[in-house]
């Protein structure tokens, strides 16, 4: 298909207007005018971009792009790495954000969601990035939560608070939420999963008794772009695959 016609049906599908971000969301680098197959990944990092080119992608598709409002504008060292890669194979990378993290269905919120059969009920925090709902099945303990995130992640979480309060309201928002915690619990949440941690978060947790989960940045926000080269391949037709490449976080 036509590289202008995946950026429409992704400006469509995503909705990035609506959503005040601090990066650009959408086309950030142009490459050839078609494309048949697309690498989807978390993060627009070298090894990303060098799978791309040596698999014969046309089109990347990432979380994290290339740009961020604050960054130095100068393109050199990894930036002019990055830039060259994709520039000297004549390839695109689309980067989605916020709005990634907070479409209904193949965001991250909805994914990690999906995966651990929690029931999102309401929206909460700015620009109704955060999630609250109903955990799966009976009522379990913070430290019960905390196992499920384990095994089904591959990575353990830290939890600081109290593991022992029963779980009926859980609120989560992926990737670097954690400044969203207070009002969680004005939502009304008896836990609050995210993906870091900062060192007032500890405090809070303790001095609430709403117990707190870091689950990973990455971790958390690899099921976004996992559907969305899902629904690139069943949608569109194209030849898309999602890779995760390691990172501990």
């Amino acid at each position: 298909m036509q590289l202008i016609e995946l950026r429409n049906h992704l400006e469509t599908l995503l909705d990035a207007q609506r959503l005040r971000d601090y990066c650009p969301n959408g086309l950030q680098v142009e490459g050839r005018a078609e494309v048949a197959r697309v690498l989807c990944g978390v993060t627009a990092s070298q090894a990303l971009l060098d799978r791309a080119a040596a698999g014969g992608h046309d089109a990347v598709f990432v979380h994290h792009g290339l740009f961020w409002k604050g960054d130095d504008g100068r393109v050199t060292g990894f930036r002019r790495q990055r830039l060259r890669t994709l520039l000297a194979n004549d390839i695109s990378l689309f980067a989605y954000h916020l709005p990634l993290d907070v479409h209904p269905e193949l965001g991250n919120n909805a994914q990690l969601a999906r995966l651990m059969g929690w029931e999102g009920e309401g929206r909460f925090a700015d620009q109704d990035l955060g999630w609250i709902g109903r955990p799966s099945g009976s009522v379990q303990s913070a430290d019960a939560v905390a196992q499920v995130l384990a095994d089904r992640l591959g990575r353990t979480p830290l939890l600081v608070g109290d593991g022992g309060r029963p779980v009926r309201r859980i609120a989560w928002c992926t990737g670097g939420a954690q400044g969203y915690f207070e009002q969680a619990i004005l939502a009304g949440a008896d836990l609050y999963v995210s993906g870091e941690i900062s060192e007032q978060t500890v405090h809070l947790a303790r001095e609430s008794g709403v117990p707190y989960i870091a689950a990973g940045h990455h971790a958390t926000e690899r099921y976004g772009a996992r559907a969305i080269a899902a629904h690139l391949t069943r949608e569109l037709g194209l030849a898309a695959e999602f890779v995760d490449l390691d990172n501990p976080v």
